[in-house]
C-alpha cells in the first residue's frame, strides 16, 4: 500500500470527519490511539483504494496555509544503521501550482512514520511536509536519492532510489480556522521596512511572549531527553538532574490537546494554552545547548552524537510546535547557545552544521510562525572569547537563505553591552541574508536608544533590520516574579514601551538567574502574569491605533528623560509615551491644525479616553493638557489632526 496515497486520502477525509481525523490534519500524522481508530483508518483506506478505478473518486483537498504531508517507502534502515539515513539518503519533492509557481521541499527520515507514538528508531518511511500558499490545482513529484553524504551533493552527483507512485495531484481551497490560528493569516515574513508581516492578509504583527525558560524543550515528556550534567558555575542558574515537568500547568490542559503515547505532553501543551490565553504570541527556546547552561536539549540520538537525529523526539517536538502555531504562538527557534558556537565544524558551516540546519528546515520549515535565530549571544565576548566571527555568522545566514524554501526570518542574538554591539555588529549590516537582531540589552534605560541606533544603522546600510527586544538584563534579574515586583513599573516604562516606541518588532521576557522560576528552572508562567497582561495592553495599542510600521521617531528638546515619541506625517499622527511621576506634561511642536487628543492607559488598557483638553491647536509649543485621572502613573497620548487651519 503506497503511504503517500493513503496520507493524501486521510487529509481529505479529515475535512469531512473532523472528530476522527483532526489530529492527522493538524499534526501531520494519524492518531492511532486505540484499535477503533486503526480499524476506521484501515477500512477507509481500503474503500479509497477500491474506488481508484472509478472516475468519480473525490479529489484530495487541502486548505491554503495548512500542512500537506506525504510519506514514502524507502529501504528498511534505522537511526544507527551503518549507511546513515540522515546523510546518505535525500528525499526531495517538487510542488507545482497551476500558475507555474513552485517549491522544492526536502523531506526527512521518519523511522516507521509514526515515531511520536511508537518511539520507533527504525523503519522504511521518509516524509515531507508542505504548506501551500495559494488556492488552486497543484501537482507533486518525489525523488529519493542515495549516496555518501548525498544531502550535501549537487544534482549531478547522486543516484536515484526508486519510489513507487512518485507523483500526484491535490487541490488547495480556502480554509476556515480560528482567528488566532496562523492558518487564518498566512506565514510570518519580514516586511521591507523591518517588521513582521503576515503573508496571507498583509497585516503587520508585533510579538510578545516568553524568553524563558530558554531550555523549554528539556521536558520529561519527550523521548531520550535528560540533563547530562548539573550546572553549578557562578553567573548562571543552578540546576540538578531534574528536567521540566510543567506540573503547575496541568490545570491548563484541554481534552483535545495533541498529546502522544496516551497523554504525554499534557502539561507542556497546557503551558502553551495558558500563555496564549494571556494574549501572548511568541516563545523563545533553544534547540541545542549541549555545552551550555542547561545541557539538556539537542535533536540528536545522544548528546555526544552529531550526525544522527532522534526521530521520535523530533516528531514529538513537532506536535508541540504545531500546537503553538494553532494557538497563535510563534516559534522563536534559537539554533545554538553561545557555548556551542564552535561545537559543529569549529564554527564553520561544514558537514555537521549543514546537516543540523537541513534537518531543522526539513522537519519544521513548513510552519507558518517561525523565526530562525542563528545563536544566543553570538560572537566572542569577554566571558565567551571562543565565539564565531562575522564570516562564520554570515555563512550560517546564507545557508538558510539558500536552503529554506519558505524564506523565514533569520536573525541573530546579540551580547548585552553597547560596546559588544559596536564591535560585533557592523560587519553584518547591509547583508541581505540576515534579517535582524534579537537584542539583549543589559540596562533598561538604554533600550530605547540602542534599538533606535541599530534600526538607523541598518536603514543607512540599505537593508532594514527587524529588531526584537528579547532579553533585558542584568543577567541575574531580568523580569522578576510578580510576588517580588508586582507592578513592573521600570520594565514596563523603559523596556516594553521604550522598545516599542523605538521601532522594536516586539518583546520577549527573560527571567534572570537568581529567583524562583528562573531562566533554566521556570515551571510556571503564572509567575509573571502581570507582565503578560501589560505586554498585551501595549501590543493592543500599537496594533489597533497606529500604523506603527510607517512611523518615525519624534522628540522635543524640552522633554524630560523617559518620554518617547513617534510621528507619521502622512496621517498627521503623533504619539507620546510619558513615564510615571512627571513634574509636568510635555509640550511638543505640531504643524498648524486642530488635533484630537486621546489618552491610553498603559497599565489597564481599554478604550481611548479624553483628558482635560479634548482638542488642541498645533503650534511650536503645544500643550497636551492633563490625563483623565491618576496623574502620577504613566500615560500614552495620541494626537490626530482632524482639520488644517486655513491659510
Amino acid at each position: 500500500m503506497r503511504k503517500g496515497f493513503v496520507n493524501e486520502f486521510a487529509i481529505g477525509l479529515s475535512r469531512y470527519y473532523p472528530r476522527k481525523f483532526a489530529h492527522f490534519s493538524d499534526y501531520g500524522q494519524v492518531a492511532k490511539k486505540d484499535l477503533m481508530h486503526r480499524f476506521i483508518l484501515f477500512s477507509l483506506s481500503l474503500i479509497f483504494l477500491a474506488s481508484c478505478q472509478s472516475p468519480s473518486v473525490k479529489k484530495v483537498e487541502v486548505a491554503v496555509w495548512d500542512t500537506f504531508s506525504l510519506q514514502f517507502e524507502g529501504p528498511m534502515t534505522s537511526e544507527q544503521a551503518l549507511e546513515n539515513p540522515f546523510t546518505d539518503y535525500l528525499l526531495e519533492v517538487d510542488f507545482v501550482h497551476a500558475s507555474g509557481h513552485s517549491y522544492q521541499i526536502s523531506g526527512y527520515y521518519a523511522a516507521d512514520g509514526n515515531a511520536a507514538e511508537t518511539s520507533a528508531d527504525s523503519g522504511n518511511i521518509w516524509q515531507v511536509n508542505f504548506t501551500p500558499d495559494r488556492v488552486g490545482a497543484w501537482t507533486w513529484e518525489a525523488q529519493l536519492y542515495k549516496g555518501e553524504n548525498v544531502v550535501l551533493q549537487g544534482p549531478g552527483t547522486r543516484e536515484s532510489y526508486p519510489i513507487v507512485d512518485n507523483s500526484g495531484t491535490f487541490s488547495v481551497v480556502e480554509g476556515d480556522f480560528a482567528e488566532k490560528d496562523f492558518r487564518s493569516h498566512g506565514k510570518l515574513k519580514v516586511s521591507e521596512d523591518g517588521f513582521y508581516q503576515l503573508a496571507g492578509t498583509g497585516g503587520y504583527w508585533i510579538k510578545a511572549g516568553a524568553d524563558s525558560p530558554e531550555n523549554f524543550l528539556a521536558y520529561e515528556g519527550f523521548d531520550s531527553t535528560y540533563r547530562y550534567q548539573a550546572q553549578t558555575r557562578d553567573g548562571d542558574s543552578k540546576t540538578d538532574t531534574q528536567i521540566h515537568t510543567y506540573k503547575p500547568h496541568a490545570q491548563d490542559a484541554q481534552p483535545n490537546d495533541p498529546t502522544w503515547q496516551e497523554g504525554k505532553g499534557s502539561n507542556m501543551l497546557g503551558a502553551i494554552n495558558y500563555l496564549a490565553g494571556q494574549g501572548m504570541n511568541s516563545i523563545y527556546f533553544l534547540t541545542m545547548n549541549i555545552e551550555g547552561d542547561g545541557k539538556d536539549v539537542w535533536p540528536y540520538t545522544h548528546h555526544q552524537e552529531r550526525q544522527r537525529f532522534d526521530c521520535s523526539k523530533l516528531a514529538q517536538w513537532d506536535r508541540v510546535f504545531t500546537h503553538m502555531e494553532r494557538q497563535g504562538i510563534m516559534m522563536h527557534l534559537v539554533l545554538q547557545e553561545t557555548e556551542n558556537e564552535k561545537l559543529l565544524d569549529g564554527g564553520n558551516t561544514g558537514l555537521d552544521r549543514s546537516l543540523y540546519f537541513r534537518e531543522m528546515i526539513a522537519r519544521f520549515g513548513h510552519h507558518l510562525a517561525l523565526t530562525w535565530n542563528l545563536g544566543e549571544e553570538n560572537g566572542p565576548a569577554n566571558f565567551s572569547p571562543n565565539g564565531q566571527d562575522s564570516t562564520q555568522q554570515l555563512a550560517m545566514a546564507e545557508f538558510f537563505e539558500k536552503n529554506d524554501p519558505y524564506d523565514h526570518p533569520v536573525i541573530i542574538h546579540t551580547h548585552a553591552t553597547q560596546k559588544d554591539k559596536e564591535e560585533l555588529l557592523p560587519p553584518l549590516l547591509g547583508k541581505p541574508s540576515l534579517d535582524g537582531l534579537a537584542a539583549q540589552i543589559n540596562k533598561g534605560e538604554r533600550v530605547h536608544q540602542e534599538i533606535r541606533t541599530w534600526k538607523a544603522h541598518a536603514q543607512e546600510a540599505g537593508h532594514p533590520w527587524l529588531i526584537g527586544m528579547d532579553e533585558i538584563g542584568g543577567w541575574w534579574k531580568g523580569v522578576l516574579p510578580d510576588e517580588i515586583d508586582p507592578t513592573h513599573d521600570t520594565i514596563r516604562s523603559e523596556v516594553l514601551w521604550g522598545g516599542l516606541m523605538a521601532g522594536a518588532a516586539g518583546v520577549e521576557w527573560y527571567f534572570g538567574a537568581k529567583f524562583l522560576h528562573n531562566d533554566l528552572l521556570c515551571e510556571d508562567w503564572r509567575s509573571r502574569e502581570n507582565m503578560w497582561k501589560q505586554s498585551k495592553v501595549a501590543v493592543d495599542f500599537f496594533e489597533t491605533h497606529l500604523p506603527f510600521w510607517e512611523m518615525a521617531p519624534y522628540e522635543h528638546p524640552s522633554w524630560q528623560k523617559g518620554i518617547y515619541g513617534l510621528r507619521n506625517d502622512k496621517n498627521s499622527l503623533f504619539v507620546l509615551y510619558v513615564p510615571p511621576k512627571q513634574s509636568r506634561w510635555p509640550n511638543l511642536s505640531l504643524p498648524e491644525g486642530t488635533y484630537d487628543v486621546s489618552w491610553y492607559d498603559p497599565i489597564k488598557g481599554g478604550d481611548l479616553q479624553k483628558g482635560s483638553l479634548p482638542t488642541i491647536e498645533g503650534t511650536a509649543e503645544t500643550e497636551v493638557g492633563n490625563p483623565p485621572q491618576s496623574p502620577d502613573q504613566d500615560w500614552v497620548v495620541l494626537l490626530a489632526r482632524i482639520s488644517k487651519n486655513p491659510n
